[in-house]
């Protein structure tokens, strides 16, 4: 590995968009919401911090003061942690986040609360082999569907496999900032992955609906479209792929995490 990388947590609101989940928790913002007797955020701070790779973490949001302010997360940001006021769309925060860490910046959410150490430290080191100027990390379809059968997510389908994003991403070299610039008017297509093929051309988008693409030959295209090397990181964890859009999806974590606990506890 060839050193240690910042990470950014996205903790912010998105604009225009009310969230099911701050609602159903009676919080501000959903990274407050309660899981396991602390708020989200707290357990994905707690799984950057035992990271070995992490060096430094920021998070980014709208109004620091209400994470400052908070009782169970005051104590993991004084002097450990840089809160960032966030900017009017996630390419923005984003942006926020390097002018203050630099890279190599790891991304991940604030709703993300399944992270582990682990799993961080094998995102980085598989983005390092593939000699990715970008990664991100996903988790095949066949592998989430085994643990969680009747859990909704969003597929980019290949030919090989269906993928859910992990909620991981790695700006390795200056060349990344290139995403930036093209994802800005991909934000709100987010979750119609045929919306973001067709931004790459006619040809990547029949061969994706046709189920002809792999995942191998789309970070291909992409890396030639945008000039640089992208790299898709399976990782063969079903938990990654659960952040928490809805509140069934709060519940799921819930059970996880208490389930990890009573393993741990023996």
């Amino acid at each position: 590995m060839s050193g240690p990388v910042a990470a950014l947590v996205l903790a912010g609101r998105r604009r225009g968009e009310a969230d099911p989940v701050a609602r159903a928790a009676g919080v501000p913002v959903k990274v407050l919401a309660p899981l396991g007797g602390r708020p989200m955020l707290a357990h994905v701070l707690e799984a950057l911090r035992a990271a070995p790779v992490v060096a430094r973490i920021a998070v980014v949001c709208d109004e620091p003061a209400l994470l400052h302010g908070h009782p169970a997360l005051a104590p993991l940001l004084e002097g450990e942690v840089t809160v960032l006021r966030g900017r009017a769309s996630v390419v923005g925060s984003v942006q926020e986040g390097l002018d203050a860490l630099g890279l190599p910046l790891l991304v991940t959410t604030g709703d993300h609360p399944l992270l582990d150490p682990a799993a961080v430290g094998r995102f980085v080191e598989g983005a390092e082999r593939r000699g990715a100027d970008l990664a991100a990390a996903v988790v095949p379809r066949s592998v989430f569907t085994r643990r969680f059968p009747h859990n909704r997510r969003t597929w980019w389908r290949f030919r090989e496999d269906g993928y859910a994003g992990a909620n991981l991403f790695l700006l390795r070299t200056p060349a990344a900032r290139r995403l930036l610039d093209w994802w800005r008017g991909l934000e709100t297509t987010r979750k119609r992955p045929w919306k973001v093929m067709a931004a790459l051309g006619p040809a990547l988008l029949l061969g994706y609906l046709l189920r002809r693409l792999t995942l191998e030959r789309a970070a291909a295209i992409l890396s030639a479209r945008l000039g640089l090397a992208f790299g898709a990181v399976p990782l063969e964890r079903a938990e990654l792929a659960v952040d928490v859009d809805r509140p069934d999806d709060l519940a799921l974590a819930a059970a996880i995490l208490a389930a990890r606990r009573a393993e741990a506890a023996g």
